[in-house]
């Protein structure tokens, strides 16, 4: 196992190390979601969320869905749906013990990201998941969080990335599937045709 010989440990040699704060980027960070957020976040198909249990454990989620499906129900109150996936829960499990969530938002073809963190509640009130069907199917749980700080994250790391400049990707060949992922990863018994079979399944059938 790799052992680090030089490590930061106090904040000061952070800040020394990074330099003084623009007074722009402090000034940035709001405590809701104003009309910029607002327009972002309902352009928005993508989000990350991170969230953290009692014991320190974090977790990085993904959640995908067609523009707007996080809603903006006020200025301080965001609600994300949940959709049929692993049925792990992770992130609803750590808000449980622990409320504090980030997340980031990501348009595509845009640089730039939204960040916002606050505290998040598991919710199941019905006029809400109403509002959040596709295609007549409506979740069955909802992530409810409360506005902390909101603000946008220039694009540098985008721009290094080169996120959407497809010339600037590297190749996809020789990456394992996500079947071969899981047979190797839980040495799962049976073929890998037959995984592959059902992980189509679940990304054809199972969206919603």
């Amino acid at each position: 196992m790799y052992q680090p010989k030089v490590t930061v440990k106090t904040a000061a040699e952070v800040k020394e190390i990074l330099g003084a704060d623009f007074p722009s980027q402090v000034a940035k960070i709001i405590d809701h979601i104003d009309s910029h957020c607002r327009a972002w976040i309902e352009r928005c198909p993508f989000v990350v969320i991170s969230s953290t249990n009692a014991a320190g454990a974090m977790d990085v989620s993904p959640k995908g869905d067609p523009p707007g499906f996080v809603k903006v129900l006020d200025k301080h109150t965001l609600a994300i749906p949940d959709r049929i996936g692993n049925h792990r829960g992770d992130t609803f499990m750590n808000v449980l013990e622990n409320p504090s969530v980030g997340i980031l938002f990501i348009v595509p073809k845009r640089r730039e990201v939204v960040r916002v963190s606050g505290t998040a509640q598991v919710v199941r009130d019905p006029e809400l998941l109403e509002g959040m069907a596709v295609d007549g199917k409506l979740p069955e749980l909802a992530l409810l969080v409360r506005v902390r700080e909101a603000f946008f994250h220039c694009g540098k790391s985008m721009i290094r990335s080169g996120m959407w400049e497809p010339d600037r990707w590297a190749p996809i060949d020789g990456l394992p599937t996500y079947a071969q992922a899981l047979k190797d990863h839980g040495n799962l018994p049976g073929l890998l045709s037959d995984i592959e079979r059902g992980v189509a399944r679940n990304e054809t059938d199972r969206l919603y």
